[in-house]
């Protein structure tokens, strides 16, 4: 098996690194029944709502 003749400085290193926390961020869609900010593959935690039907009951507290 090859091995590399020279070492990899850390700048190189943090560089190829860097670029595995951009793709792990999530982010928030619009949600089709109210238009609130949600998850996607997720229940709206505003209106409960999840592909067209209701699957959580949402307190008037919260929302």
């Amino acid at each position: 098996m090859a091995n590399p003749k020279r070492k990899h400085s850390k700048a190189r290193t943090g560089k190829r690194r860097s670029e595995y926390k951009v793709k792990n961020v999530p982010t928030p869609h619009e949600c089709p029944n109210c238009g609130n900010a949600k998850l996607m593959h997720r229940a709206c935690p505003t209106c409960g709502h999840y592909r067209g039907r209701a699957v959580l009951e949402v307190s008037e507290d919260y929302a």
